[in-house]
């Protein structure tokens, strides 16, 4: 792929908790990397996790969450409008589920941070506002990218954060990476 020099580097959380969770986050990882102006340098192994709800008696199907980091030459907004677009083609519905916060879905895809960019409009918000509370995205970004700053309002690196996260919720690495043709190490 020939991206051009005027490139940025990119982290994307990649989540899915309905339906073949596997096959969606594959599927996503294909579709990132087969978009021209997009390269993946790198995918994280895939972790399972609870679920996060919106009341403590509430219950979810668990997710399967892992991190890429890429080069693009999109700019923020038109990288966020093609990840809706491949969590649209997985069966996400974002207007149905806009009022439900943690509705379960096919497939998520946050940008959590855009180069050393803050931005905050009212489609995006970089870095992502709640990544230093989700250990789910922190655990699996510390395995490609320990030492990525991470721009304010955190001004950390990733593995910081992780050390620093109060998130209590059960997580595993799995055997499995993005990349079908193989495996990651168990």
């Amino acid at each position: 792929m020939g991206l051009s020099a005027d490139t940025v580097t990119a982290c994307i959380a990649l989540g899915a908790n309905q339906g073949d969770r596997l096959a969606q986050l594959r599927m996503s990882y294909e579709a990132l990397n087969q978009h021209p102006a997009i390269k993946i340098t790198a995918a994280s192994p895939v972790y399972a996790s609870e679920a996060h709800t919106g009341e403590e008696n509430d219950t979810a199907p668990d997710y399967l969450n892992a991190v890429v980091k890429a080069r693009t030459a999109l700019p923020p907004e038109k990288l966020l409008r093609v990840c809706q677009q491949i969590e649209q083609a997985a069966g996400r519905d974002r207007e149905a589920a806009a009022d439900r916060r943690w509705a379960p879905r096919p497939l998520d895809l946050d940008i959590l941070t855009y180069a050393r960019q803050q931005i905050d409009t009212q489609a995006l918000t970089v870095p992502h506002p709640r990544l230093g509370e989700r250990r789910f995205v922190l655990q699996p970004w510390s395995d490609i990218a320990p030492n990525l700053y991470v721009p304010l309002p955190f001004d950390t690196t990733v593995q910081e954060l992780l050390q620093q996260c109060s998130d209590a919720a059960a997580l595993r690495r799995t055997p499995h990476a993005l990349d079908s043709t193989s495996s990651a190490p168990t």
